[in-house]
């Protein structure tokens, strides 16, 4: 039970761990400077997969305190890594529930697919009325008037989260068809089921 309890801890930090590398080798797709895309979500849906949806929440919260303590920000305070660490949750407790419920390649697909949609409209929602609120407030930057703020969050935030959403999806997908067999020998799912 201990060695258990040790390998999941273990396997947690480190799943963060290449979180927090995947996060720093971001790029731009084109619809603003400040989103970038990464592949840091990927490592937090294989821990909830394995462990839970918790162990899921738990690497997302770890890797953005990594990259807030290591890599730091313009604005001296983690509103992109707490932009991150709400849009990584939304993207992968969908996958964690709809795979553990279903148990399948199509369970997380549709998960992901949920996760996307959600992810999607919360962060519209979340970036019109505090993250980007948030950033010209710390920045010292004038506020966006309304119309304005209304153009990027469709023109640019929507798409740039469905498009992250869609990319993530299909590149976990293809990590998780060659890792399916040992995904299933390590889950905590078949236990607790």
């Amino acid at each position: 039970m201990q060695q258990s309890k040790v390998k999941k801890q273990v396997s947690i930090a480190m799943l963060a761990s290449v979180g927090f590398v995947l996060m720093i080798f971001n790029f731009p797709i084109g619809f603003s400077s400040f989103l970038e895309l990464d592949f840091g979500d990927v490592p937090a849906i294989i821990a909830a997969i394995l462990f839970g949806p918790a162990a899921g929440i738990l690497v997302e919260a770890i890797k953005n305190i990594l990259h807030y303590i290591i890599m730091g920000n313009a604005t001296g305070v983690p509103v992109g890594q707490l932009a991150n660490f709400v849009a990584g949750v939304l993207y992968i407790l969908p996958a964690s529930y709809m795979y553990r419920k279903m148990n399948s390649m199509r369970g997380l697909a549709i998960g992901l697919s949920i996760g996307t949609i959600v992810m999607a409209l919360v962060m519209s929602v979340l970036n019109y009325y505090l993250f980007i609120p948030a950033y010209t407030w710390f920045l010292n930057a004038p506020a966006m008037a309304a119309p304005e703020l209304r153009a990027l969050i469709a023109a640019g935030i929507l798409p740039f989260n469905l498009i992250k959403g869609i990319v993530m999806g299909i590149v976990f997908m293809a990590i998780f068809a060659k890792l399916k067999t040992w995904v299933h020998a390590q889950s905590d799912y078949k236990r607790a089921a």
